[in-house]
């Protein structure tokens, strides 16, 4: 008996601080509100991501001086879900992200829009780049490369026709489920999934001799868990929100043949980003084709001591350009330099806060 009336109490003082934290919540709301009125006004852009950063910096220094239970990674979860919750009471407001629904891009935008925005399946990257230009959507996220498969070239091709600015990067860990409603892997003929994910896979199909069945692409790994959940025999690879959306049950997870498969996001917007700190820049580059152009062009980085982090080479309707990311703000003194001596060759497409050095 005196156990449970220990439990009792344990549990009264929960739901003590529960009710304080509930009443501190609507305080910050009430403040937050306030936020968004005086930004109505002055037209201010209401997601600022240095900002966020500038706030989780301080209560992960502050957690770690009382050594609260809390790391970094769930003041994180906690804290951005609550400034989602903030900005939809400001000024709510469409998120365009390459759909459909259940895509890996669709998860990216929620983990840092959180579950309640307003969010837009748009069916291609050029599609966003369209929307965000016509301010049907406030903000667009993108795909811009995977660990395994490289650079997204139509996100390259939008930033070289459009003139979105990214405002922030996410990095996902990209996880496959094998998704059935087949109790037995020797039930299961047919698996449907896209082309990327099936090349994503191959061991875990040559292991369990599921290599032998008709593997179906689709356009979505999404439409794969929807065909798989009513078709009898069949299955999908796909993320685990996918086939949580299907009711689809799970009979393999993380099936990827590499454990650190990753892929990095774009939220781009018609702004710009304060310096925070601890900024990327990204950029684009059209030099002329003339021997010695680029070497010329690098060494102008390393003089002015900025840390070039990847350059990558693409063809964009015929002409070749160079898609650069280097450590550092766009309004920092160094940085302005190279950009204002290369400003006819450079295109900036934003600086933002550095969330991962490379994939």
């Amino acid at each position: 008996m005196a156990i449970e009336d220990g439990l009792v109490e344990i549990r009264n003082k929960l739901d003590d601080i529960d009710n304080k934290l509930l009443d501190l919540l609507n305080e910050r709301m009430n403040l937050v509100h306030q936020v968004g009125v005086i930004k109505a006004q002055s037209g201010g852009a209401i997601y600022r991501p240095e900002r966020e950063k500038s706030i989780i910096d301080r209560l992960e220094k502050i957690n770690k001086e009382k050594k609260g239970f809390l790391n970094r990674s769930a003041i994180e979860a906690l804290f951005l879900e609550i400034f989602a919750i903030s900005r939809n009471l400001e000024l709510p407001e469409n998120i365009g992200y390459l759909g459909p629904q259940g895509s890996f891009t669709h998860q990216a935008a929620e983990a840092r829009f959180g579950a309640m925005s307003s969010y837009v399946s748009i069916s291609s990257i050029k599609g966003i780049f369209k929307e965000l230009e016509s301010k049907k959507i406030k903000y667009g996220v993108v795909p811009i490369e995977n660990s395994s498969n490289g650079i997204v070239n139509d996100t390259i091709g939008g930033f070289s026709n459009f003139n979105s600015k990214i405002i922030a990067e996410i990095v996902l860990n990209i996880h496959h489920t094998l998704a059935t409603t087949c109790d037995k892997i020797s039930d299961i003929k047919k698996i449907y999934s896209k082309d990327i994910a099936f090349d994503q896979c191959r061991k875990f199909l040559t292991n369990f001799g599921l290599d032998e069945v008709e593997l179906i692409p689709v356009e979505s790994t999404t439409k794969a868990a929807k065909l798989a959940a009513i078709e009898p025999n069949s299955a999908a690879i796909s993320p685990h929100v996918a086939a949580k959306l299907y009711n689809l049950p799970i009979l393999f997870e993380n099936i990827e043949d590499k454990d650190n498969n990753k892929t990095r996001f774009f939220i781009l917007s018609d702004f710009e980003n304060l310096p925070s700190g601890n900024d990327k820049t990204s950029i684009l580059v059209n030099l002329p084709d003339t021997q010695g152009a680029l070497v010329k062009f690098l060494n102008d980085f390393n003089d002015l001591g900025i840390n070039l982090t990847k350059i990558k080479s693409h063809i964009v309707e015929g002409n070749s350009i160079f898609f650069i990311d280097f450590d550092g703000h766009k309004d920092d003194d160094n940085v302005k330099k190279v950009l204002e001596k290369h400003k006819n060759s450079i295109k900036v497409l934003g600086s933002y806060v550095k969330e991962i050095k490379d994939i």
